[in-house]
């Protein structure tokens, strides 16, 4: 794993949770916030970009990186319904959390073994176990 995806994938020090669905189990979570700050952080202020558009009545959002000053622009994209919460806004803000996991941006929260019941992260869920994993499997 190189640097960049590293960093990318790095798991954040706060994460967010609320309940699920009709009051169902908690779900942890990342803001749109995160994400931006995450990509300013890997690839700087220009090297990243987003466009969107609706597919039916859903957001895509059509997030971009570079990976090199000079090197090509590298698109992912995913959607997502406008939010119970914050209407289109939420449609916004969740497409691009969901693009942004196709490059690694919390996709560990999506495991099922990230987090004990009592919400407590496993030890590679956090960024310094994270950063000892690395550690070890790049001294290999």
């Amino acid at each position: 794993m190189d640097k960049t995806e590293m960093a990318l994938k790095r798991p954040f020090k706060n994460v967010k949770w609320r309940k699920g669905y009709n009051n169902g189990k908690d779900l942890v979570y990342i803001d749109a916030r995160d994400v931006m700050d995450r990509l300013d952080k890997v690839f700087g202020i220009d090297g990243w970009q987003t466009s969107y558009q609706f597919m039916g009545d859903r957001m895509i959002c059509n997030l971009s990186v570079r990976f090199s000053p000079d090197g090509e622009w590298v698109t992912k994209s995913d959607g997502a319904d406008d939010s119970s919460i914050e209407g289109a806004k939420g449609g916004i803000s969740d497409s691009l959390k969901r693009a942004s996991v196709l490059l690694g941006i919390g996709r560990y929260l999506y495991n099922p073994n990230s987090f004990n019941a009592n919400r407590e992260p496993a030890s590679w869920a956090t960024p310094e176990g994270f950063d000892q994993l690395m550690e070890q499997r790049n001294a290999s």
